[in-house]
């Protein structure tokens, strides 16, 4: 097992003792001593992160969502506190679930395996390059954290390009898989399609090129 855990609470004791949870079950671990140190150490390797919610300097509330935003996977709330509307609150600042100190290892462990799970289940419905992240499931597009409309069209073509990140798409795989028939568009029809994407892309983030040409072939992701 390569999952990675950020472990972000002040005290010592119980982020040793969660250490040695984490790591006697095949985990590894990240630790932290504070909300600005577990922004610091938290990267795209983390998988999930346990975080107390009473934290020295910024505390728990105020950095789940910079967590996220650095790298969107789920937080586990530790707290002694079992106020209701406190819960709802975490939740609604993006907390994937709670548990209450006093906790029995054996339920923060299957916790962590629960999320994980679901974790695992919504990434494969998520295709990502660059900052640009489709979302399968509900057919949305976000590019430098901007939401994008994109047209019927529009997304099935840059799905495409998303699914097939590594080749470049000719102009009769970019038909088939498009428009089903060939012959039931052309050039001007696809140059158009693209156009519109590299604007739509172009005003979220004006200093990255996404989409280039591959003259007489057809397109490719721009890897630089």
């Amino acid at each position: 097992m390569n999952t990675t855990v950020l472990v972000i609470e002040d005290d010592k004791d119980i982020n040793e003792m969660l250490t040695k949870l984490l790591t006697n079950n095949e985990y590894k671990v990240k630790n932290a001593y504070s909300g600005t140190e577990g922004i610091l150490v938290h990267d795209d390797n983390v998988d999930i992160i346990l975080l107390d919610l009473m934290l020295p300097g910024k505390n728990g509330e105020e950095i789940i969502k910079q967590l996220k935003e650095k790298n969107n996977v789920p937080v586990i709330v530790m707290s002694a506190i079992q106020d209701i509307d406190k819960k709802v609150d975490l939740f609604e600042l993006g907390a994937s679930d709670y548990i209450t100190k006093p906790f029995h290892n054996d339920e923060l462990l299957a916790r962590i395996k629960v999320r994980l799970k679901d974790s695992n289940n919504k990434s494969l419905n998520i295709l990502k390059f660059k900052d640009i992240e489709l979302n399968k499931t509900n057919f949305s597009v976000k590019c430098n954290g901007k939401e994008i409309a994109f047209t019927k069209k529009e997304f099935e073509l840059l799905k495409l390009f998303l699914e097939n990140e590594n080749k470049t798409l000719t102009k009769s795989m970019i038909f088939e898989n498009i428009w089903n028939d060939e012959n039931s568009a052309d050039d001007n029809t696809l140059n158009v399609h693209i156009s519109k994407i590299k604007n739509k892309l172009k005003e979220c983030n004006p200093d990255t090129e996404y989409i280039e040409t591959v003259w007489s072939i057809g397109y490719r992701l721009k890897r630089q």
